[in-house]
């Protein structure tokens, strides 16, 4: 029997990302209600919370109403686990079952009464005396009940044998009955909510929240998770206040003296960057030399691609004379191929804080936040999630590069996703005509950490890279979307016959 020091302690769940959120995982020697619709993954995240007590050394009991052995095998079968060591109490028809020899309770659950199921289940725990036990599922009670009131009677007693015991138990309901929620609320100490959620395209949406968990100062809100083989995996919601950290804030050069210049000295450590323009005008370019200098301060770099693949931005990169094949050999940089409909925001939050926490990296490009905002339409809170994200990054001193495509090429622009209140620094990118052929022009709207030019630059892209020109004092209709040059020929940037990329 457990000691009474140990009376409500955390014991880790099992689940990674689940026992953050818990502050240490489940109240040990307590009861704790896991629901969601089937699908959800109770059954999974039922046996990871064995398999950890497996690992610890601790006695598991499984007993299952609604799944036979061999079922539940199969799912083992699937992730990868052994169920060794787990005990399994089968209350389901015994030609359901793998091994019909097997030395385990075999009983037709519709056959009995209530009060029968209920002491047969309390029987198996007194028996094996376990220390962590599941309990799958209440809706089979439910169904044996005839009213609520014998209903939360039966799961009251079960609840309290399992005190006595000094069990910690996950209690397993599929929500068939809604008007039943309240009654096991109340009777539970903490209460999970798995939800899967079927978007309009793209795989299938999973997230949990803690409803309620005695005395315990738990993580609330919604927390995306993932099922994959080797069990489920939960992504905590960052919140920035929780990792605040003093960073210096000195300037950083882009790799161009001008367009330091431009932007005052540099881009400060700890703040981001929004690259806004129009497809085609060399923002992600841009971003490219930024991160080439970063690399060749001995940083390391984190991309994520959305609009790319791996392939076409190592071409473009060497096209350019900016390599970065060997910084990506090295892990110096490390590019994520994002395929936008099959990633949650809490994934991608997870992915950029274990590369700042654990790789060390200082410079994270997002390119661009048109793709991921066009890909989660249904995402209403994308926009304070991402905010979220470039706070906890710029409190750790993290270079931001968020790129930006705005709709059109010509005229008035806009975009779905407004960032620009979120961003230190903005560099706004246009496209004019001078003397018959299309050039770019390069402005810097705002920088809250210090002084900027407010001049209009040419920017040029050609095999050496990016080239920015002296100030176009001749440049007026900028703000309009539709730039024009009325300058003297000699205040452009020159075109080099042999490479002329515009």
């Amino acid at each position: 029997m457990a000691s009474i020091d140990q009376d409500a302690t955390p014991v880790s769940t099992g689940v990674s990302g689940l026992d953050h959120i818990l502050d240490g995982g489940y109240a040990a020697q307590r009861s704790h209600l896991i629901e969601g619709r089937p699908g959800s993954g109770k059954t999974t995240l039922a046996m990871q919370f064995l398999l950890e007590g497996v690992r610890r050394g601790e006695s598991g009991l499984y007993i299952t109403l609604s799944e036979s052995r061999r079922e539940l095998l199969n799912v083992a079968r699937r992730h990868g686990w052994s169920l060794d060591g787990i005990e399994i109490c089968e209350l389901v028809p015994p030609e359901l079952s793998l091994d019909p020899t097997q030395q385990q309770s075999l009983v037709h659950s519709s056959d009995l009464e209530l009060g029968e199921t209920v002491r047969l289940a309390i029987a198996e725990i007194e028996r094996s005396k376990p220390r962590r036990v599941v309990f799958d599922s209440l809706s089979e009670i439910r169904l044996l009940s005839e009213g609520s009131l014998r209903y939360r009677r039966q799961v009251h007693a079960l609840r309290s044998y399992l005190l006595i015991q000094n069990a910690t138990a996950l209690l397993l309901d599929d929500m068939t009955a809604e008007t039943d929620d309240l009654n096991l609320h109340s009777l539970s100490h903490a209460v999970i909510r798995l939800e899967q959620l079927a978007p309009l395209y793209g795989g299938e949406r999973r997230r949990l929240r803690v409803i309620k968990m005695r005395g315990t100062a738990f993580r609330g809100g919604f927390h995306d998770y993932v099922i994959r083989r080797g069990g489920l995996t939960v992504f905590p919601r960052l919140v920035a206040a929780d990792h605040e950290a003093e960073v210096p804030g000195e300037p950083c050069t882009t790799g161009s003296a001008e367009l330091d210049d431009l932007l005052g000295g540099g881009i400060d450590r700890g703040t981001s960057t929004m690259l806004i323009g129009p497809s085609g005008v060399g923002k992600s370019t841009v971003a490219l030399t930024c991160v080439t200098a970063a690399i060749a301060r001995g940083e390391k770099v984190l991309i994520l691609s959305f609009d790319e693949t791996k392939g076409v931005l190592g071409r473009r990169a060497r096209g350019l004379s900016m390599p970065i094949d060997d910084a990506v050999a090295s892990g110096a940089i490390q590019i994520e191929q994002i395929d936008p409909a099959e990633i949650s925001p809490g994934e991608l939050a997870d992915l950029v804080q274990n590369a700042v926490e654990h790789r060390g990296v200082t410079v994270v490009v997002i390119d661009s936040l048109t793709g991921y905002h066009n890909a989660m339409p249904e995402e209403n809170y994308l926009l304070l999630q991402m905010h979220e994200l470039l706070t906890y990054l710029n409190q750790q001193g993290v270079i931001s590069l968020l790129v930006l495509a705005q709709h059109g090429m010509i005229g008035a622009m806009g975009s779905n996703v407004d960032l620009t209140y979120l961003s230190d620094t903005i560099l706004l990118f246009r496209t004019f005509e001078a003397e018959g052929r299309l050039r770019r022009a390069l402005s810097v709207v705002k920088k809250r950490t210090g002084i900027h030019e407010d001049t209009i630059r040419e920017l040029r892209i050609d095999s050496s890279g990016i080239r920015v020109g002296d100030p176009l004092t001749a440049f007026r209709g900028i703000m309009t979307g539709v730039p024009t040059f009325d300058g003297e020929r000699s205040s452009l940037l020159a075109v080099r016959p042999a490479d002329d990329r515009g």
